[in-house]
């Protein structure tokens, strides 16, 4: 049987019309699909390490770059002679004494605090007095209500003028998260004191802001970011849009710290600027030093003289003008048993 092939040919547009299924979906299809299981995934892994990894509770917005802080301010004690004693007693009330006298202004100022606490409770009572006559009490309770919460309620009272004044203080600290909330309460109106700071993998963000309910509105408005490792810090902060300021921190090594404060105001073209350093002669001693842009240089010494006995020295020499004088020294003495 003789068959034509032209017989099984037909032209296109007689083929029967039939409902076809694409086996093979465009590569833009499967690319979006599999992109959005990438996602789920990455996302679900993320959302897993936040909530299982465990770091350090960042600081308080206060304490944000506080070791640059403290290679400056610690150390020295210009223009004053100072005296610190610790003392515990057997029952565990603590008394810290502080007096220092001004050489430049003769004034002799002092403060008196004792402190109890009650660890089994989270209670910790403090009094205070000072030369100006203003009495003060604390009471602190930490982690009862909440664990990482703690509240503070502080009071003053001066008898010569009658003044009095009241706080109520609140902070809650945890993995990646630092809150403080604080109300000073006062007859006009009360006033709100609010940060919060938070962290990730050395990265700190905090925000600081005072409302004052008596003139409604906002007296304080202040943003930070830094950075944070072992040996390394850096912080920037904003305060109230017209303030500017940074820090850098870094530990060069075991005997070496050293730091960089930068600062300038909006409208201004002048910049504040310092360098400081602190060196650890050996266990017992310590040398600090700093200069800033306006020439004034600062030099203290610490020496641990005996266990709990430790003595600091300490010089400020003005560089433009050191023929002229008015350069200050300080001494401190600082006691503990």
């Amino acid at each position: 049987m003789h068959i034509h092939a032209r017989s099984y040919k037909q032209r296109p547009d007689s083929w029967p019309r039939t409902k076809t299924y694409d086996l093979n979906p465009p590569m833009s299809w499967r690319s979006a699909r599999w992109m959005t299981f990438n996602i789920i995934c990455i996302v679900g892994i993320i959302i897993f390490s936040y909530s299982t990894a465990k770091m350090a509770v960042p600081p308080c917005y206060a304490d944000l770059g506080k070791s640059a802080k403290d290679i400056f301010n610690k150390g020295y004690g210009f223009g004053l002679v100072k005296l610190d004693v610790k003392t515990k007693s057997s029952s565990g009330v603590e008394f810290k004494t502080a007096g220092s006298s001004n050489t430049d202004t003769s004034k002799v100022a002092g403060t008196l605090e004792t402190k109890y606490k009650r660890s089994e409770y989270g209670l910790t009572f403090t009094e205070k007095w000072n030369t100006d006559n203003t009495l003060g009490t604390e009471i602190t309770i930490e982690d009862q209500i909440a664990k990482g919460l703690k509240l503070t309620f502080d009071t003053t009272f001066s008898p010569n003028t009658g003044k009095k004044s009241g706080k109520v203080k609140t902070a809650y600290k945890r993995e990646f998260v630092n809150l403080g909330c604080d109300v000073d309460f006062d007859f006009a109106g009360p006033t709100i004191h609010g940060a919060a700071v938070v962290g990730y993998e050395g990265w700190l963000a905090g925000y600081q802001m005072t409302f004052d309910t008596a003139k409604s509105k906002m007296s304080q408005n202040n943003f930070a970011v830094g950075y944070k490792t072992g040996d390394f810090q850096l912080h920037t902060n904003v305060n109230d849009g017209a303030e500017f300021g940074g820090s850098i921190y870094q530990k060069v090594s075991d005997t070496l710290e050293t730091s960089v404060n930068l600062a300038w105001t909006a409208g201004s073209n002048s910049t504040r600027f310092g360098i400081a350093a602190k060196y650890q002669l050996d266990k017992d001693a310590t040398l600090s030093a700093k200069v800033n842009n306006t020439s004034l240089v600062g030099v203290g010494y610490t020496q641990t003289l005996r266990p709990g006995v430790k003595l600091t020295l300490s010089a400020l020499v003005d560089g433009k003008n050191i023929n002229a004088g008015g350069h200050k020294l300080g001494l401190g003495l600082e006691l503990e048993a």
